[in-house]
């Protein structure tokens, strides 16, 4: 399996030639499955613990508008996550888009921050706590989106259900990207899985603070494979899903 990570601008014009960027690389590399960041469509907007219900319905449109927008990258998949509204609660879902037009839900954000800049309980609920797995293009893949990472016993979990990829949407600060690589170093190991991230780059129109970029792609034994920059704001991998395979039955993933 071919896998894209990316950074993707908060601003909005600068959004659109980091997009355009990602889609002549996806023109060139060709892969199987392009990860894009957490809800990558809107500026970002839980600034406040304050929710305004015309500025989560400008939200709401304008991913709307960018799921039309998935079919230029001309992949067979797309992965990222949207807001969407079920059973009377407001969630962030991870979703997959094939390249015929279908959408999936993937999973719901169980784990909300809640602090300046980062006030998502105050935006939308927390979901229902299913981490599952899901066969896209014959791998197995596991949903930890942004805080989530953090959540490393769901990783371990992972292991048992035999995951080969663990994808994470992120919006995650400058201020804290080795820490984040940390998480998903710790992640991979963990799952004997790869994991595979894709950020939010620049400043934030609204919070006063900065994305920090930096998509990965780690292997099942923590080697970082690719990391993307602002001079190389995307990156291609080819997946070794025996490597996976072989990866849960050695140290430290037979720990029970």
């Amino acid at each position: 399996m071919r896998l894209t990570v990316c950074q993707l601008s908060d601003d909005r014009a600068a959004f659109e030639a980091d997009w355009e960027k990602l889609r002549a690389h996806v023109a060139a590399e060709k892969p199987d499955v392009v990860l894009l960041p957490e809800l990558p469509f809107a500026t970002w907007f839980g600034i406040e613990n304050k929710f305004e219900p015309a500025v989560w319905r400008d939200v709401m449109i304008a991913h709307e508008a960018g799921d039309a927008r998935l079919g230029e990258l001309e992949a067979p998949c797309v992965i990222s996550t949207r807001p969407v509204e079920r059973g009377g609660k407001r969630l962030n879902e991870a979703f997959v888009a094939y390249g015929d037009g279908r959408r999936v839900g993937l999973h719901e954000k169980r784990y909300l921050p809640e602090e300046p800049g980062f006030c998502e309980a105050s935006w939308y609920q927390h979901g229902d706590g299913v981490f599952g797995t899901h066969e896209i293009l014959g791998a197995t893949v596991g949903v930890q989106i942004c805080s989530e990472l953090w959540i490393l016993d769901e990783s371990r979990r992972y292991a048992s259900r035999g995951v080969d990829l663990i994808v994470t949407p992120r919006a995650t600060a400058s201020s804290s990207v080795e820490k984040w690589l940390v998480a998903g170093r710790a992640a991979a190991m963990l799952a004997g899985a790869n994991s595979a991230s894709s950020n939010r780059y620049g400043p934030s129109k609204a919070g006063g603070f900065e994305f920090g970029g930096v998509g990965w792609v780690v292997d099942p034994d923590g080697a970082v494979l690719a990391r993307t920059s602002k001079e190389a704001p995307c990156a291609t991998v080819e997946l070794d899903l025996e490597a996976t395979k072989a990866a849960k039955a050695t140290y430290p993933r037979y720990l029970k």
